[in-house]
Formats: structure tokens, C-alpha cells, sequence
């Protein structure tokens, strides 16, 4: 009886295994009817390219929103109702919230339009169209020209480009390399700044998990947030006014109230930060033995600081809140990635790969002359580039990591300006601009907190970065306080007029006269002295190196283009709008251990703990819990499903995508991957990739049933 359950097991992993595995990639919606449509549509999408993406009539696309430029969200009614993370809207959420009035504990919900809450700065941006730009781009680039030139006069032609694009009219446009600059493409856009906040869960829903879930299936976060757009009476963008009305979109995206069932088909539609598939093995093993560790090292130092002081003070929690979240996402991260590419055995993959190029180059005399010395190349610049890299990630996480060394740092080109004689009337602009700045950098800012991260940072800087290669000021640090750090951060912390509001108001006052004490400022001559060794001596060096194996990887990626043609070659992520597709599914992360492909109410309330914030759960959850009223958002089994996941490739920035079904109904929004996946922004792995998803029906249940703003749905266009 075991062995026929084990081998019925087995033949249905197998089976499974084999059926979830969709392409890697995230792919130019512009190209999805020539590279991608015939392959989706056999895999269970039921649209054609020309509805998902369009430029003559509405499509998808329409209703997929860049946020605030680092996440995605999806515009989810009529009304401009737009939906995303709630980790990408915490900065806002947080930016509400006051010790008496928490919203970040406590959620927050308009109940009608003139409940929603206006958010200063945040933006919207919705893509008008795509074309292929090369051959403008490349306009009178030959292969004599050399890396400063060519980049020179690429920029020249974007400029040109991107103006002539968008002459007397209200749109922006910009311009991206991809495959590592052998082609270029161009997005016209609209952004919309009338951003209003419209719902938002309680923490012990949005962040329910905190950080010891982050990165990691399964998975019982309810991640999001609701916001709107306005738009004046003609519905194109414009700064905030009562006057402004809800945004009327092109298209909206209807949402499917049926549940999510195994292999279904899944695709990602957003908006993918940064990705690196097509490093050389030089690249990978420098990611994967000294810059991830590295900063994982330094972050690791930044937040068990952070959270001791935030679990100290509601005040401080409330000031770090957004900080702490956005140092732990990417901490964690590295951890995963670092760990996926030992388990894949990274650096030998890509050696195989570059082995089969280097054959293929060996057999092809004009490939021979491209690529005959491109391998030798990498490793001759990666030599001095690993250094810079180590130099550079302790100079950028380490000394910037310290607020006050970075906020000083706004201050270096004006002090600098007035050290050379410029008069006070010609910088009016600038200080006008940095007084502006020190309401916001001091509402979340805490001195003492500070003080702390800085003089550990300091100690891990000393400890990891040769003394022949530190800034000349630790020399002094030395001499006058023998190492002791804390020592040291006392004193310029008590000394500096940069941890302090009011001082920087009186000198930001009398600035003609007070500039020079600035120069004498303990923490000003600390940033100086570190800003000038990486600016002079790190920077340029790094610079170089990092332009030669730029072009490096061009010439890489062009001849891989060239020889090996029995691979689908999708560009990498670079903040711009793609599409990914795969399947629903579970997966195998260690050895005789398998997780399903979605979590419910259930799995949460298993997680309780009433001791660890990061798992309480609030009372009237608890209540609709034990009563199971779940109304028309439970599944067949009368569960509650809050997540699930999929093979989709995504990476940061796809927080907040819509996740559609093959009718291109929203099913989920995406807001992690799993930890065993992490790796992907270097290799995809199909057997340990997953993304995550919020399943749709929690979050109508926590908008309907928990906030009670079930007049939300009325605007939304539920499909049965």
C-alpha cells in the first residue's frame, strides 16, 4: 500500500513538475505577437498580443501603473481606483501616521472620495507607446569610437530623440538600452500627480509575517494598498486641486472571482527593476563571494540596531518604520540569492555556457577575430574591478548608511560653492531647496539611533577596507581615540549642528555667515573626507573598470546573439514595462519536503502568536475566522485563500504587478518571490522559481468583510 502511494506520488510530481515549467523572461510587450503569442496561447491564454498591448485601441496595458517609479500597481475601475503592495505604498501610509492617530497599526479606510488622502510627490505613470529606436540611437556609432565617445554621442542622439518625441505635447518620454546596449527602445508616457490614498489594512494584515516571512513561501501576507488617481476636468495630469476628478482610464482590469486551480496558466504584467542573466562567470563569482555577503554584513549591523530602538520607543518605530521594511527587503534577498547560486552551482553554469560560446568562436574565423580575446578581457578588467566594487559597497552601504553623513552630503555643493566665492544671490535656489528638506529628513530622523549605526559602521568600514585605502580621517580617529568608535561618535554627535533641526535652521538663516562653521563641523568633516577619497580616488577607478566590462558584456551578448541561436533571448529587466508568464504550482525547496501552491485563513491563524507582533492577529480577523464568514470570497471547500504561488520570473519592481489569468482577468497582485528563488535576477531556476502572489479574493474580503468599504467593489467589475 506505501510503495503504490509513493509511486502514484511520484508519477503525479513528475507529471506536475513537467507541466508547470513555462519559459524564464520578461519580455517587451511590443514583440509578444512575433516572439511570445503562439507559446502563451498553447500554455492557456486566451487573448492576442494586440490585447495586451496596443497603441490604437485600449488593451492591458492601459491599466498597468509604474508607481511612484519603483513599484507596479493596476488600475482595478472606472474611477482610477488603483491597486498595489501595501509595502509599496508604506512610505505614504507611514508619512500619514502619528503616534495618536497609527495608521500603520491600525489601517486606514476613506469611506467616500473626500475621506482620501493626498500624498505630495507621488506619481503614477502610465505608458502611451513603445517603438525600437536603435538605429536612431546608433546614428553614427562605429566600432573605431571608443567608450566615452560612443557614449557621448548615444546620449546626444536620446536627447534629440526623446525631445522630438514629445514637441507640444504633455507627455515624457525616455529611452533604454537593452541587451546591453545592442538595442534601444523608447517609452512615451503620461504621469498623473494626484495621487490620493484610499484603504490600506492593519499592519497585522499588510505585514502580517514581518520580516521572518519575508522572501519566503508559504506565504500569509495580506500585501496591499488601495489608492486613486485624479486628473483635472479635460483627465490629464495635474497638481493636486480640489477641483481634480477621479482619472477615467482606457481600460480597467476585470477581476475573476473564480479560484485559481493547479497549472493555470499565470502571467506578470509590470514593470521588473533590475536584472543581470547574462553575466560572465567573472561577474557571478564576484556577486556571490564578496559584494552580497558584504552588504549583507552591513545591513545586518543597520537593522539590529533599528530594531532594538524601535522596540524601545513607539516614536522611534514610527520614524523607521518605512526605513527599516525597505533595508530588510534587500537584506534578505542577498541572503536567498546568495545561497540559491551555491545550490545551482552558479559559477560552474556559467562556465559551461561560456565554454559551448568559446567552441562555437573556435570553429568561426570572423568569430574568432570578435570574440578571440573577449574571456581574457573580463578577467584582466575584473581584477582591479572586484576591489573598486568592495571599496564602493562600504563607502555607498557603510559611510552613507550613516543619515547624518548623507544628509550632510546634500550639503556639499553648496558649502563648496561658497568656500570658492560664489555670492549667497546666485545660490538662493539651493538653499531655499535644503531648508525645504529638513522638515521631512527630521520628522523620521533620530539622533541617537544614528549615533549608534554610525559608530558600528565605522568599525566594520576599519575592519574590511585596507588602511592604505581608508579615508586620511580614520588616521585621526585613531591617533585621538585609539579605535574606540563609540567614543568618537559621541562626541561629533554631541559637537555636529547636522542632528539637530533647529541649528540647521538658524545656520541655513545666517548661512553668508555661518558657512564656515559648517567647514569645522565634526560630521561635515567626516562625510568631506570620505566623500573626497571614494570621489576622487574610488569613483573615477571604479567608473573605468565598469565601462570596460560594460562593453564587454555587449560584445558577449552580441556574439551569444549571434552563435548560439537555439535559445529565446529576452533582455534584462530595467524598469520597464514587460510581461512574464508561467503556471500555477507548488515546489520542492529541500530534499523530501514539498509546498503546495496556495495558503489560506487557516495557515494564518496556525501562525498566531500573541507575543510576536509579527504574528498577532487582530481580533475582528479572528472573529470572521471562527465564525468562517468568508461570504462569496471563500473557495470550493469554503476556505479562504490569502496567497499563492507560480513559475512567473519577476524581480523587484514587479511589487505590486497584476497577476492575470489567460483571459486577462486579475486573479492577484505579486509581492515577493520565494527564497529558494531569489537567484533568478542572475539565473532562472524553473524547479525553485516561484513568485507570490496576494490571491484577489482576500483582498475583496479584507476590503469587504474587515474595513467594511464594500462600496469599493461597486466600482470594480467582478467576473463569476
Amino acid at each position: 500500500m506505501t510503495k503504490k502511494i509513493s509511486l502514484t506520488f511520484s508519477i503525479f510530481y513528475f507529471l506536475f513538475s513537467i507541466s508547470i515549467k513555462a519559459d524564464e523572461g520578461m519580455w517587451i510587450p511590443l514583440l509578444l505577437k512575433q516572439l511570445n503569442e503562439s507559446d502563451m496561447q498553447r500554455n492557456g491564454l486566451k487573448l492576442s498580443a494586440e490585447e495586451i498591448y496596443s497603441i490604437n485601441k485600449s488593451s492591458l496595458k492601459d491599466a498597468i501603473v509604474h508607481f511612484n517609479g519603483s513599484c507596479t500597481a493596476e488600475i482595478i475601475s472606472d474611477k482610477g481606483l488603483m491597486l498595489t503592495n501595501h509595502h509599496c505604498g508604506y512610505g505614504q501610509i507611514q508619512a500619514h501616521s502619528t503616534v495618536t492617530n497609527d495608521l500603520l497599526t491600525k489601517g486606514f479606510w476613506a469611506m467616500n472620495q473626500s475621506e482620501e488622502l493626498q500624498n505630495p510627490g507621488l506619481t503614477a505613470t502610465i505608458i502611451i507607446s513603445m517603438e525600437d529606436v536603435t538605429s536612431k540611437v546608433l546614428l553614427g556609432i562605429t566600432d573605431t569610437l571608443s567608450e566615452i565617445a560612443r557614449e557621448k554621442k548615444i546620449n546626444e542622439n536620446i536627447n534629440l530623440i526623446q525631445k522630438e518625441a514629445i514637441k507640444s505635447s504633455h507627455y515624457g518620454a525616455y529611452i533604454r538600452p537593452f541587451y546591453y546596449g545592442n538595442e534601444y527602445y523608447m517609452f512615451i508616457t503620461e504621469t498623473f500627480r494626484d495621487i490620493r490614498l484610499v484603504g490600506a489594512p492593519p499592519s497585522s494584515i499588510g505585514k502580517f509575517g514581518g520580516d521572518t516571512d519575508n522572501w519566503m513561501w508559504p506565504r500569509h501576507t495580506g500585501d496591499f494598498s488601495i489608492f486613486r488617481i485624479y486628473a483635472n476636468k479635460e483627465n490629464k495630469p495635474a497638481d493636486y486641486s480640489v477641483d481634480n476628478v477621479p482619472y477615467k482610464p482606457k481600460h480597467h482590469l476585470p477581476i475573476s472571482m473564480k479560484d485559481v486551480e493547479i497549472n493555470d496558466f499565470t502571467m506578470v504584467y509590470g514593470f521588473p527593476g533590475r536584472t543581470s542573466e547574462y553575466l560572465s562567470s567573472y561577474g557571478v563569482e564576484m556577486i556571490l563571494n564578496e559584494s552580497d555577503p558584504a552588504k549583507v554584513k552591513i545591513r545586518e549591523t543597520r537593522l539590529k540596531i533599528m530594531d532594538a530602538e524601535m522596540k524601545s520607543s513607539d516614536v522611534v518605530r514610527i520614524k523607521y518604520a518605512a526605513k527599516y521594511a525597505s533595508l530588510a527587503n534587500y537584506y534578505k534577498k542577498w541572503i536567498g540569492e546568495i545561497n540559491g547560486l551555491k545550490k545551482l552551482d552558479g559559477i560552474k553554469k556559467k562556465k559551461l555556457i561560456e565554454e559551448d560560446f568559446l567552441l562555437k568562436v573556435s570553429s568561426n574565423e570572423d568569430a574568432k577575430s570578435k570574440y578571440g580575446k573577449l574571456f581574457a578581457n573580463f578577467e584582466k578588467s575584473y581584477i582591479p574591478f572586484r576591489s573598486l566594487t568592495k571599496q564602493r559597497d562600504y563607502y555607498v552601504e557603510g559611510i552613507l548608511g550613516i543619515e547624518a553623513i548623507s544628509f550632510a552630503n546634500t550639503f556639499k555643493l553648496l558649502i563648496d560653492s561658497l568656500n570658492g566665492g560664489k555670492k549667497i544671490a546666485d545660490l538662493q535656489k539651493d538653499i531655499e531647496k535644503l531648508k525645504s528638506n529638513l522638515k521631512p529628513f527630521f520628522k523620521d530622523y533620530d539622533a541617537e539611533t544614528d549615533k549608534k549605526i554610525c559608530a558600528e559602521l565605522l568599525k566594520i568600514y576599519c575592519q574590511n577596507i585596507d588602511k592604505s585605502k581608508q579615508a586620511n580621517i580614520f588616521k585621526e580617529i585613531e591617533k585621538k581615540y585609539k579605535g574606540d568608535f563609540e567614543k568618537y561618535a559621541a562626541a561629533i554627535y554631541e559637537q555636529s549642528i547636522f542632528v539637530s533641526e533647529n541649528k540647521m535652521n538658524k545656520t541655513l538663516t545666517n548661512i553668508s555667515k555661518d558657512y564656515k562653521k559648517i567647514n569645522k563641523d565634526p560630521l561635515y568633516k567626516l562625510m568631506l573626507s570620505c566623500s573626497n577619497k571614494y570621489s576622487i580616488e574610488v569613483r573615477p577607478e571604479y567608473n573605468k573598470y565598469d565601462a570596460e566590462i560594460i562593453s564587454l558584456n555587449r560584445i558577449y551578448m552580441k556574439g551569444l546573439l549571434e552563435l548560439i541561436k537555439n535559445k529565446k533571448y529576452y533582455p534584462d529587466a530595467n524598469s520597464t514595462l514587460r510581461i512574464a508568464y508561467g503556471k500555477a504550482g507548488g515546489y520542492f525547496p529541500h530534499d523530501a519536503i514539498f509546498y503546495d501552491y496556495y495558503t489560506t485563513l487557516d495557515g494564518l491563524m496556525e501562525k498566531e502568536n500573541s507575543l510576536v507582533e509579527e504574528f498577532n492577529v487582530s481580533p475582528k480577523l479572528k472573529e470572521l475566522y471562527q465564525k468562517k464568514d468568508y461570504g462569496r470570497y471563500a473557495d470550493k471547500n469554503n476556505k479562504l485563500r490569502i496567497a499563492f504561488c507560480a513559475s512567473n520570473h519577476t524581480t523587484g519592481g514587479n511589487s505590486g504587478s497584476p497577476v492575470l489569468n489567460g483571459e486577462g482577468q486579475l486573479i492577484g497582485t505579486n509581492f515577493d518571490r520565494n527564497w529558494e528563488g531569489t537567484m533568478s535576477d542572475i539565473m532562472y531556476d524553473p524547479d525553485q522559481v516561484r513568485n507570490i502572489v496576494l490571491d484577489i479574493h482576500y483582498t475583496l474580503f479584507v476590503i469587504d468583510k474587515y474595513a467594511g468599504a464594500g462600496y469599493l467593489l461597486n466600482e470594480m467589475t467582478l467576473v463569476k
